[in-house]
């Protein structure tokens, strides 16, 4: 299988983004962007968080907090999700800054 990465559409809050992912890796995103979904839009339910930004942290917080919790979890693996994180979070911003320069 090909490492060169495709664009993916995920939907997070009623918002589609392309994210730039291997096809080996697209089950993972998918589900990933599901789950994160999941978190954001019990989040915004709740009523007590307003703002994608504010919404977005409270569910990257709490996520963490499982990881940390986990008690199958070590410190490599933390570092791990962590790296992953931010390079998902690096791939996201790319697309939208993509984005909003072609929408201006």
């Amino acid at each position: 299988m090909s490492k060169e990465p495709n664009a993916v559409k995920v939907h997070i809050l009623d918002k589609e983004y392309l994210v730039a992912c291997p096809d080996e890796e697209k089950d993972a995103l998918l589900s990933s962007a599901k789950y994160l979904n999941d978190k954001m839009t019990d989040i915004r339910t709740g009523g007590k968080v307003v703002g994608m930004d504010r919404i977005a942290v409270m569910a990257a917080l709490n996520l963490a907090h499982d990881v940390i919790e986990s008690e199958s979890v070590d410190t490599t693996q933390l570092d791990s999700y962590g790296t992953r994180i931010r390079e998902l979070n690096d791939r996201i911003d790319n697309t939208l800054a993509k984005y909003k320069l072609e929408l201006n």
